[in-house]
């Protein structure tokens, strides 16, 4: 065989086991686990950088914080589907309203965005 039929027959072989390869890594992914994230806002709807987000286990009390990046991004990974969690932002003396992330809420990657606002 030529080198460059070898070449050609190794790139339809490793292009027809891409995708089984993919399909692989998505089923190894634990369906007990998830991951959250959103993005935190001031009330004028600008992304809030600095912003402390809190994560509280509500089965162990566990809490786990995240500082927000420049966008105002925050997430959390490695959650357990069967328990229930509450999310919080402060920022400079203004809070968000307590979300929840319920056990009943079946999504793998959650999105809950936060409005800080002074009260």
């Amino acid at each position: 065989m030529k080198p460059l039929a070898a070449w050609l027959a190794f790139g339809f072989l490793l292009a027809a086991c891409l995708p089984v390869c993919a399909q692989r890594g998505r089923e190894r992914e634990d369906p007990n686990v998830r991951s959250l994230q959103g993005v935190v806002r001031d009330g004028a709807g600008a992304p809030v950088e600095g912003a402390v987000v809190q994560l509280k286990n509500l089965k162990t009390l566990q809490v786990r914080s995240f500082i927000t990046q420049r966008d105002g991004s925050y997430h959390f990974h490695g959650l357990n589907t069967n328990v229930d969690y509450e999310v919080k932002a402060d920022h400079d003396g203004a809070s968000s309203d307590v979300r929840r992330l319920s056990s009943f809420d079946t999504r793998t990657r959650a999105v809950i965005n936060l409005t800080v606002d002074k009260r």
